[in-house]
């Protein structure tokens, strides 16, 4: 994959898309028979030497309450994704996401990243908001 535009039209023909802005598409993932979802972000980054990025990102908790060194923590054990913070709908948010350069990108690889980057952020979401689910 070599643009988002490629990357987009992947997405599109294989998930259930929620918005689709430039540089940026929502899927809705369906997991556990439809009982839970998640929503997975992915938008193009560009880097200070020109080199494209796509962001996988999934919005897993509010940060109010949240215990900052236990999601420290979580980063440096996670094999998969970081941690961040970014806004949802004005409020911050504790993000799951990983960065892949475009050029490393096949269409096997943009799945496996939705699917794995979706399923833990679920579980995340569900451990840190005593079981709901936020989308």
């Amino acid at each position: 994959m070599r643009s988002f535009e490629s990357i987009r039209s992947h997405v599109e023909g294989k998930y259930e898309v929620t918005a689709r802005e430039p540089y940026l598409v929502c899927v809705e993932l369906s997991l556990e028979q439809g009982k839970r979802h998640q929503s997975i972000f992915l938008s193009e980054l560009e880097a200070e030497d020109n080199r494209k990025y796509l962001r996988i990102s999934t919005a897993v908790a509010p940060i109010t309450g949240l215990d900052t060194k236990k999601m420290l923590a979580y980063n440096w054990q996670s094999r998969v994704g970081y941690m961040a913070i970014g806004e949802l709908d004005g409020v911050p948010y504790l993000q799951l996401c990983e960065n892949r350069p475009f050029d490393s990108l096949d269409a096997a690889e943009i799945d496996r990243l939705i699917l794995e980057i979706g399923g833990v952020g679920d579980n995340l979401e569900r451990m840190l908001s005593a079981g709901g689910d936020l989308h």
